[in-house]
């Protein structure tokens, strides 16, 4: 289907001019909303993984790591723009609290099985890495990225809000300008945009990778480029300016693969991956961030 289309045409009939959409549209993403019951199933939360015969539960050490969710990617929605496998299952491993305090990756597992491969139901290694099954639907669901969005995150609009256009960097004056100037029906354009494809969603596949994982790499980024000397040394005063940049560079390189609300737990974790590693079907690419929800 063409969602994009659709996007624009509803646009049209309320009369925003038809480059002013196309601006908008650049920004546009759909995801896919999972949540429990009302729809045919497209996968589980928890219960016990089909892996391919001789595979072992996948762990960190001798530490097991509980499956989060299961997916079949042929009955999923088609997205344009988010390469997801035609077919077969993807399976998000984690342990949440060790994922929490370590930031290497180990505790975190995103796993492929190719339809036709020979699979069986995977033993528990123990009972702390089951957590109750729960059959779940999908319906598509509008994303925009975070500097687009309205009051989705209270901190940061607060922090937006309260800056005078002096205490702005170059790169916010930026984006206000363009905000103001290119896009003067954003708001009835993002309203659209949700009414056409709303959604409360446990777990999202696809759409914009949760901003928690794309400062990590940012971050991580930026200070591997100073180490190796392809940039000059970033001043600590003009460290939050360059940070900001580079995330929003970011954001046209890496997606989400699974991202889980954050108000249902209090430990949640995001998956992000590279377009062209899902492309590629390099799941085992991924990158996870697991936070913690102060009660």
């Amino acid at each position: 289907m063409d969602h994009q289309g659709e996007f624009r045409r509803a646009a049209l009939e309320l009369g925003i001019p038809d480059d002013e959409i196309s601006r908008f549209r650049q920004h546009l993403r759909l995801s896919i909303g999972l949540s429990v019951g009302g729809g045919p199933p497209v996968g589980q939360f928890g219960g016990l993984p089909r892996l391919p015969v001789g595979m072992k539960w996948p762990s960190a050490g001798d530490i097991s790591l509980p499956l989060l969710l299961s997916v079949d990617c042929g009955a999923l929605p088609r997205v344009d723009g988010f390469d997801l496998p035609a077919d077969g299952t993807l399976l998000f491993f984690v342990n949440q609290e060790m994922d929490h305090e370590d930031s290497s990756g180990r505790y975190a597992r995103v796993v492929y099985v190719p339809d036709g491969t020979e699979t069986a139901v995977a033993e528990a290694p123990s009972s702390k890495c089951v957590r109750e099954q729960l059959d779940v639907c999908a319906e598509l669901q509008a994303e925009l990225p975070l500097w687009l969005q309205e009051g989705e995150d209270e901190d940061w609009h607060e922090f937006w809000e309260d800056l005078d256009w002096e205490d702005m960097s170059p790169f916010q004056q930026q984006l206000a300008q363009y905000m103001e100037c290119d896009l003067p029906h954003l708001d009835e354009l993002r309203a659209l945009a949700h009414d056409l494809w709303p959604s409360d969603a446990y777990v999202v596949i696809g759409g914009y990778a949760d901003d928690d994982v794309i400062n990590s790499i940012a971050e991580q980024t930026l200070a591997g480029r100073e180490k190796a000397g392809e940039i000059p040394a970033i001043p600590i005063a003009k460290w939050y300016s360059h940070l900001e940049k580079e995330k929003h560079r970011m954001t046209s390189e890496w997606i989400s693969l699974a991202s889980q609300a954050r108000v249902y737990e209090k430990h949640y974790t995001s998956f992000a991956i590279r377009h062209d590693d899902l492309a590629a079907a390099r799941v085992d690419k991924a990158l996870a961030v697991t936070n913690f929800v102060a009660p």
